[in-house]
């Protein structure tokens, strides 16, 4: 998917921005709503909830993981009903629906097989659905309109706050440039006695990189908070705590450098001190250094 600007509308049809939301990118024929569970029988009375449609039901697991799942059906309302006795983990249901009201079971069941595939490789939802969707025969010009809306999709539900199907790192443009004379890179490292951490920064957090190891135990008088923090890593499958050391088992995203600083060394750091390029700054002498030289951009005429 090539990265350009977008103009994207976000309707509330109740009044109240915690209630349904309607989501659209205004060149396309897509439609996103996001469901709270609670505001279900409000969705049942719109006309797109008896549509064709590709669902997304997000929640928590008992380990407080963020979790999904993925489905597609030709009567979307009818089917997130059933859902509410079947499954008691989702909070949110976030339903794609088209504009003009042409898809058809081929369509959703060639996007449900992509999307649970995608959220798959991105790994930032634990997948809920027990059994990966089949890839049914699809006609290439159909295949090709497909993947359009399953992208439009993306963006949407990534907008919503949702990014299932977005990789961790996108592309070079998704990556938050840290150059200097010396270090033209988007990469950081963190190293401490006993740690030794790589990562990349984007705008949603730190990246960082599987294998990236660190100390075992928390420092006496650690925070409540750090411990909770790698303790719930561990629950989740992201790190492994051994003897001798704290690894990595897949790249992660954390949302501060601070919150991937502490997990490795298990004690407060401060993380935009501590996580430096190949030249040695440190991230926040790094921001300082991208303000300094950012220059507004000319008044359009």
């Amino acid at each position: 998917m090539i990265s350009r600007p977008q103009t994207i509308q976000i309707y509330l049809p109740q009044g109240d921005p915690a209630g349904i939301r309607m989501a659209e990118i205004t060149t396309r024929t897509v439609r996103v709503f996001d469901v709270p569970r609670t505001l279900l029988t409000e969705f049942l009375k719109m006309p797109e909830a008896s549509q064709v449609g590709l669902y997304f039901l997000f929640g928590a697991s008992e380990d407080a993981s963020e979790v999904c799942y993925i489905g597609q059906t030709g009567n979307v309302g009818g089917r997130l009903k059933q859902h509410t006795a079947t499954k008691d983990y989702w909070e949110r249901a976030l339903v794609a629906v088209s504009l003009t009201n042409t898809w058809t079971d081929t369509h959703v069941g060639y996007m449900e097989w992509q999307a649970i595939d995608k959220s798959l490789r991105s790994d930032r939802f634990k997948l809920m659905n027990g059994n990966g969707a089949s890839n049914r025969h699809t006609p290439a010009p159909l295949e090709a309109d497909c993947n359009e809306y399953l992208d439009t999709i993306s963006v949407l539900l990534t907008t919503l706050g949702f990014p299932v199907m977005e990789p961790l790192q996108k592309h070079e443009s998704n990556l938050v440039p840290l150059q200097s004379a010396a270090s033209p890179a988007h990469y950081l490292s963190f190293t401490r006695p006993g740690c030794e951490g790589k990562g990349t920064l984007t705008p949603e957090g730190l990246v960082v990189q599987a294998g990236s190891y660190g100390r075992p135990q928390e420092s006496n008088g650690c925070q409540a908070w750090i411990v909770n923090l790698r303790r719930k890593l561990q629950e989740q499958g992201v790190v492994e705590i051994t003897s001798d050391r704290l690894t990595l088992l897949k790249d992660h995203l954390f949302n501060s450098p601070t919150a991937a600083g502490v997990t490795l060394v298990g004690r407060s750091i401060n993380g935009r001190t501590s996580w430096k390029n190949a030249a040695g700054k440190t991230l926040d002498e790094l921001e300082r250094m991208n303000l300094d030289t950012a220059t507004p951009s000319p008044d359009r005429v």
